[in-house]
């Protein structure tokens, strides 16, 4: 489906003027995290700092933002060979090593405290996803094989512990050995459910990147085990946004509207079935990620800002634009506009990158805020760096559309 493009003009300068731009935002995102989040006093990075980048040298530091840090270091290094980005990727990589791993049951606790001491021990099978993700990349750059090893082990606790092998899928959250739990939620703001798209689209993005460096066939069947789980489940055939929470049957647990996770997920899922060369699977999301696409532009606001989520059938409006999903839509609208020659979908993603740049990029502290209101105006009760908000998304974006604005203009 992936169409041949003849530019224009104005084309030409628009990709090219966005390659440029991104290429300098990229490094602008590295050098805040390495300046304002390293923690020089109890080692690792600090667990959260503010708008004024103002650290709270007390607060915990969690496996999910340790192992996107090593994940975007690791991943720039093998891109631009700065021994910097190499130093940090190797900070993240020795901290979750000495500090996160549970001797006594296995894997990662999901947080620990300034000291490094278990705060949350449970697994969350999110945060061992990252940690895949991370260590993979990192051992691209390293070719450490303790990090691969690390990959190998917990690839078999998921397996182990969190696929279903009745219904398929995995289960979401364990307490610290592996028992199931009541509260099974990644977040205070999730649905209780066994089973979330959030938990299945990243072990399938983790799992793609192991395989990348472990071509192993039983990670090959996984990864296609999860697309299939989306192709049969998760995404909705009738408005084509993704069901979120669901219980062991897959039965959907809510209506919840998420617009960053459907443009993420119709980019991503496409890469993984690429990465593993599933023809079949290459074939099915191609066309679905136009569906997904086209489904969360309706989130797209009048300034091109893509709201973060709806409920539907309880009326209630969207109220904020976050700063993840713009960088997610900036991705998948021009994945969109890659495979079908929409010009109207290069705009969707020039129009979110502008968006960032008015709104999102703190032009005087550095860094990217968490996200904006209805009318604008800054979120001041969330983080510029800290559990959640780390440089994943948006160190990803910038090396995503370089990419792929070559692999464009290389066709000219």
């Amino acid at each position: 489906m992936r169409q041949e493009m003849t530019l224009d003009e104005k084309e030409s300068e628009s990709l090219l003027a966005y390659k440029d731009q991104l290429n300098k935002e990229w490094l602008y995102i590295l050098d805040y995290w390495a300046f304002h989040v390293v923690d020089t006093a109890h080692g690792g990075f600090y667990g959260s700092v503010n708008n004024e980048n103002v650290p709270d040298t007390n607060a915990p530091k969690g496996i999910v933002m340790n192992s996107r840090i090593l994940w975007a270091f690791s991943s720039s290094y093998n891109r631009l060979q700065n021994k910097t980005y190499l130093e940090i990727a190797n900070r993240a990589f020795n901290y979750i090593i000495n500090y996160f791993i549970d001797d006594a049951y296995g894997a990662v606790y999901w947080s620990v405290d300034k000291d490094g001491v278990m705060v949350d021990g449970r697994k969350k099978v999110y945060g061992l996803a990252f940690c895949i993700y991370g260590m993979s990349e990192y051992y691209k750059a390293t070719k450490n094989e303790d990090a691969l090893r690390f990959c190998k082990k917990i690839f078999e606790y998921i397996e182990l512990y969190s696929f279903d092998k009745e219904h398929g899928g995995y289960i979401g959250a364990f307490s610290r050995d592996w028992k199931m739990e009541d509260d099974l939620r990644l977040s205070e703001k999730d649905y209780n459910a066994k089973k979330t798209m959030n938990t299945q689209l990243h072990l399938a993005e983790a799992y793609s990147n192991l395989y990348s460096v472990w071509p192993d066939e039983e990670v090959k069947q996984k990864i296609e085990g999860l697309l299939e789980n989306f192709d049969k489940h998760l995404i909705n055939k009738r408005s084509f946004h993704l069901n979120l929470f669901m219980d062991e049957q897959w039965n959907p647990l809510s209506s919840l509207i998420s617009f960053g996770h459907d443009i993420e997920a119709s980019w991503l899922l496409l890469q993984c079935a690429t990465t593993v060369q599933s023809h079949h699977y290459m074939e099915l999301f191609k066309n679905y990620a136009v569906e997904i696409g086209y489904a969360a532009a309706g989130g797209l606001d009048k300034d091109g800002g893509l709201w973060f989520e709806s409920e539907p059938l309880n009326d209630l409006p969207a109220k904020e634009k976050h700063s993840w999903a713009q960088a997610e839509a900036m991705i998948g609208f021009l994945n969109i506009y890659q495979l079908t020659g929409s010009k109207q979908y290069l705009q969707y993603s020039l129009n979110s990158w502008q968006f960032v740049k008015d709104h999102i990029i703190d032009k005087e502290k550095g860094g990217w805020f968490w996200g904006v209101n209805a009318d604008n105006t800054i979120l001041t009760n969330k983080d510029k760096a800290g559990f959640w908000k780390c440089p994943y998304h948006t160190t990803r974006a910038c090396m995503e559309i370089i990419d792929r604005i070559n692999s464009i203009l290389a066709t000219q």
